[in-house]
């Protein structure tokens, strides 16, 4: 059933107002007509299957017939924050780090850092992101649409992690020493509702100077496997063995 993510202030009762965009791939796109069910999210994580009333260029309602109880989202909430990749690599992040279950996305500019965003550029994209985001959402049947924070500097995210429980790094020079800080054992003494800040470096990793200023701010360095892994592709490891260690592994240990 298709899925829309709808403000909370268009939730009316059992009436729901969806506008914007999400009218074009109803009635155009989807070519539902009244009558059709669809479920509606609201961006506080409530959930309804909707049947379809009434359609109109700029506006279709939508009559509450099911609150769902369903909860898709990891038990923590994890941040990625993306040393800005060159590229639309940062797009395959956001799509599939949000089928993953990545709760916020953060671009910062790293040192370096290939691709370099000004103001402009950055707002440019930054709808576009948002975009994904929803969309992969959707897709995927997640309760809430993760957030996507602006392209900030280094310093910047140094100040952002002070709201955070646990912070890491993926460093790949942890992956040489005989005696890693490995992600497993790190993730298994997360705890439900913690916010965790996991840093990832563009193409090229993180600077010496990036390590150090990291470390002092109370950052773990970890290795994400033995092998070296491309900048997209790590937080999408790192999101992938979160979900396997504690949704996948304890729903087989319940059912045994």
């Amino acid at each position: 059933m298709q899925r829309y993510f709808v403000p909370a202030s268009q939730f009316q009762g059992n009436l729901i107002r969806i506008t914007g965009d999400d009218v074009h791939h109803i009635t155009r796109v989807m070519r539902f007509n009244n009558g059709d069910k669809i479920i509606c999210n609201s961006n506080e994580g409530r959930s309804a299957i909707c049947q379809i009333k009434q359609m109109a260029s700029d506006e279709v309602q939508a009559i509450v017939e099911t609150w769902l109880e369903e909860n898709t989202e990891l038990p923590f909430h994890i941040t990625i924050a993306q040393g800005i990749p060159k590229g639309d690599k940062f797009d395959l992040i956001l799509q599939k780090g949000t089928e993953l279950g990545a709760n916020a996305f953060i671009p910062f500019q790293a040192e370096r850092s290939i691709a370099i965003w000004d103001q402009k550029k950055a707002e440019k994209k930054h709808k576009r992101f948002e975009k994904i985001i929803k969309e992969a959402s959707e897709q995927s049947h997640r309760n809430k649409v993760p957030d996507m924070k602006k392209a900030m500097s280094l310093e910047v995210l140094i100040e952002e992690s002070q709201n955070y429980h646990v912070k890491l790094f993926a460093y790949e020079e942890e992956a040489k020493v005989s005696n890693p800080n490995t992600f497993g054992n790190i993730v298994s003494r997360f705890e439900p509702e913690q916010n965790v800040l996991i840093c990832i470096g563009p193409e090229g990793g993180f600077s010496e100077k990036e390590v150090s200023i990291l470390k002092e701010n109370d950052f773990y360095p970890v290795r994400l496997g033995p092998r070296i892994l491309r900048t997209e592709t790590a937080a999408l490891y790192a999101l992938a063995s979160i979900s396997y260690h504690f949704e996948e592994m304890r729903c087989s240990e319940c059912q045994q």
